[in-house]
Parts: structure tokens; sequence; C-alpha cells
């Protein structure tokens, strides 16, 4: 009886051993995870103005992490440079120059446009589209999509700023990688993350994205 006691015994402890092993290659799987291309990305971060004395721009949380396709052509690449090869609960900080982010600020960029435009729009009341501080999307003649920021409201025409919210601006990030995971092959093949918090064209966290 005693026999059967310890093989039974031996037999559990094998088994035992042989679930921990793999539980401990899973974990190591996990744990060797690194920022890579292709690879889904879960960060928080703080954005400052120039350095970490300097004006907050932006701040995401571990509660609403931004979720982006590493290497999708989204983001910016130097913001993509300083993420590459770190792992799971690795912090970064890292600054970027005004050339490295979203260029120079151009005062051409500022223009005049005829109100007669808005007011074709028939759907919507225009004193809900022309405020100052409103963020119109728009198009050029080619079909390629702007974003302008109305400036001035004139009799004839509204002056609209159509450089980057962040032109002209040195950006320093501050945060910590959360997770990160292979990426399906349906997020693959569309370019960016499904999901609740996945980066794609209604994500409101977009301080390090090219637009």
């Amino acid at each position: 009886m005693r026999i059967l006691e310890k093989s039974k015994s031996l037999s559990e402890f094998c088994i035992s051993v042989q679930k921990n092993h793999v539980l401990l290659l899973k974990y190591k799987s996990l744990d060797m995870q690194k920022i890579t291309k292709n690879k889904v990305v879960s960060i928080n971060y703080k954005l400052y103005e120039s350095n970490k004395e300097g004006e907050v721009l932006e701040e995401v949380s571990k509660e609403r992490p931004f979720v982006f396709l590493f290497g999708s052509g989204y983001l910016l690449p130097k913001f993509e440079a300083h993420l590459e090869g770190k792992e799971v609960k690795h912090s970064f900080e890292f600054h970027l120059d005004a050339a490295d982010a979203y260029g120079d600020y151009i005062k051409e960029h500022v223009i005049d446009v005829p109100k007669s435009i808005f007011e074709e729009n028939k759907e919507v009341p225009l004193e809900e589209i022309l405020f100052v501080g409103n963020m119109i999307p728009m198009e050029d003649e080619e079909g390629y999509p702007l974003t302008g920021v109305i400036k001035e409201i004139k009799e004839e025409a509204v002056t609209m700023d159509f450089n980057h919210p962040m032109a002209g601006k040195e950006l320093y990030f501050e945060g910590s990688v959360l997770d990160i995971r292979d990426a399906t092959d349906e997020e693959l093949a569309h370019g960016h993350v499904h999901g609740n918090h996945g980066h794609h064209g209604h994500h409101d966290h977009d301080c390090s994205c090219q637009h």
C-alpha cells in the first residue's frame, strides 16, 4: 500500500513538474516579448512641450492606454525608434525636435477660406460649424485630407490654420510599456489594431501619429 502511495505521489509530482515547466516556459515566452514590427503595443505616457518642466500637452493613463500596431507607418518614425526593442514594464523618456515631430510652423498654411464653402452644407447649422477653435476636416483640390482650425471669422471669409497643432513644438515623452502581443492576421491586413483602445482613425491619442 505504501508503495502504491509513493508511486501515486511520484506520478503527481511528475505531473506537477511538467505543469510548472509549461507555465515557466509560457512566462518566459511572454517575458521575452519585445517591441518589434507587427507587434501590438500598449503604452501610457505623459507628453510635455520641450522638456519635463514644460507644459503638459497630453496625458494617457494606464486605464485607457494608447494601443497601436508597431511599424505600420502611422506613427512618427523617431517615436517608434525610441520604443523599439523595449519590453513590458520598461519605462521610456525621450525628446523629439520639431523636425522629427511635426515640422516647423508655416505661416503660409494659415489662409482665408470663403465662407460660402461652409454654407453649402445644409445639414448642419452654420453656427454649429463656424466658431473660433473648431477643428474642421477638409480636403484639398487633389482629395488629400486636411484638418484646419478656425482662427478668425470675417464677413466673407474664415481664417483657418492648416498647420498640425503640434507644428513648431519640441516634444518630450515620458511613459511605460504596458503590454506587447502579436498582431492578428486581420489587424495586419487592415494595418491597425482592433478593439476599444486600438489606434485607428477615431483614436483621440494622436500626438505620436503622422497626420
